[in-house]
């Protein structure tokens, strides 16, 4: 039988708080000294989010029709996966583009909140009232616009990847079920070029209200995902994009493409999240990647929201890496990008990526003393998803050989 295909990552499009770009990304966030993190504090007061460096759309998106008709987590998404195609020298190849597949982890649409907030002022006959707006006051075009499989039928029309598409929901395992799905295929020889990535827009008022109905806002002044316990713990939301380019191995080679890691595994599961059962199902998620110990640290971007009590059972998950000799050298990428739901995990497995081309592990992402000063070398990097609410993941990222 033939060896399984290995799934190589040749292109990264990132774009957050931070700025764009892989390169833009690794040179800030490896440089020495703790990453300074560019929050929002008072546009949506008492929560901060982290803000979308300024952006030229039609940098990717040239036609301002297109634009027009697109959310701003639509653009933002768009924008990362063209980034991703060019960095991939995808860029224009219409005969490789016809065959790229697209795997997106997509949220819901933005809302209406001139006709929300004008809906939740009626008092008399609020049922009447509701169903009068339903019919006269949501346009069916808007409505449409909430689909979440419209994030991969806009990269389609714009950058012309037009491959078989799915379309994942479920918050941050939706962002691991992509890029497993994706790497399945490659390996198993169903595809080779997977378009995978995510978006948020963090700065919208009802994303944060219903954040806030479920009690997973951090409210108050900015610390670091391992600095909120105390405070009741919660998320800071990072507007964000995230793709990558996974490509089979044999077909990177036959174009001469430089590839940045290859994704070595991928693991999820979904506890009940009963007390400690999120830590031991990580655990059974390492123990089936049957890692050794090595005399090196071994590197972990950890996709920590905040949100409590998920985040103490990472740290309790992380611990029984130092009891079994693995020496975890840690680093939440929340802390200086923020959380982004169905994008996160995507961001940290870039994030690993960059490191593994790179050779070099990042510095601490924050001063809480959790996150140690120790070098690493950046041959395996593993990536976690303690999700704010439900759902672990795991990923293994090392070099592309």
């Amino acid at each position: 039988m033939n060896q399984p295909e290995h799934a190589w990552i040749t292109g990264i499009g990132l774009v957050s708080s931070q700025g764009e770009g892989a390169h833009e990304h690794w040179r800030k966030l490896s440089a020495e000294g703790p990453a300074r993190p560019i929050v929002d504090p008072q546009r949506f007061a008492p929560y901060a989010v982290h803000p979308l460096a300024p952006l030229d759309f039609s940098k990717q998106i040239p036609r301002t029709t297109d634009q027009r008709q697109m959310e701003c987590w639509q653009r933002i998404g768009v924008y990362a996966a063209g980034l991703a195609l060019a960095d991939a020298k995808l860029s224009g190849n219409l005969k490789l583009l016809d065959r790229t597949d697209l795997c997106v982890a997509a949220g819901n649409g933005e809302r209406d909140l001139r006709l929300d907030a004008h809906i939740l002022a009626t008092s008399a006959s609020p049922g009447a009232a509701l169903n009068q707006e339903l019919t006269t006051g949501l346009r069916p075009t808007l409505y449409l616009g909430q689909l979440s499989n419209l994030l991969a039928a806009n990269i389609s029309i714009v950058h012309k990847a037009t491959g078989s598409s799915r379309t994942f929901k479920g918050e941050e395992m939706a962002g691991v079920s992509a890029i497993e799905n994706a790497v399945e295929r490659i390996e198993e020889g169903e595809s080779e070029l997977v378009l995978v990535g995510g978006a948020l827009n963090a700065e919208r008022e009802d994303l944060l209200l219903g954040c806030e109905l479920a009690d997973g806002l951090y409210a108050g002044p900015f610390r670091s995902v391992w600095e909120r316990h105390d405070s009741g713990g919660g998320s800071v939301l990072g507007s964000i994009g995230a793709f990558l380019l996974v490509e089979a191995a044999s077909h990177a080679r036959a174009r001469n493409v430089r590839p940045y890691a290859r994704v070595g595994a991928i693991r999820s599961e979904r506890s009940r999240r009963g007390a400690g059962q999120a830590a031991a199902t990580m655990a059974r998620l390492f123990a089936s990647l049957g890692l050794d110990t090595l005399e090196n640290k071994l590197p972990v971007l950890s996709g920590a929201s905040g949100v409590e009590p998920a985040t103490t059972e990472e740290q309790v998950f992380i611990g029984g890496l130092t009891k079994d000799g693995f020496g975890p050298v840690v680093r939440a990428w929340g802390s200086v990008l923020g959380h982004c739901l169905e994008a996160h995990f995507l961001v940290g497995v870039a994030l690993a990526a960059m490191s593994i081309s790179a050779g070099v592990f990042y510095p601490p992402f924050d001063g809480s003393g959790y996150e140690l000063p120790e070098k690493a070398h950046s041959d395996r990097i593993l990536v976690t998803a303690f999700s704010h609410w439900r759902g672990e993941g795991l990923g293994l990222v090392v070099p592309a050989q």
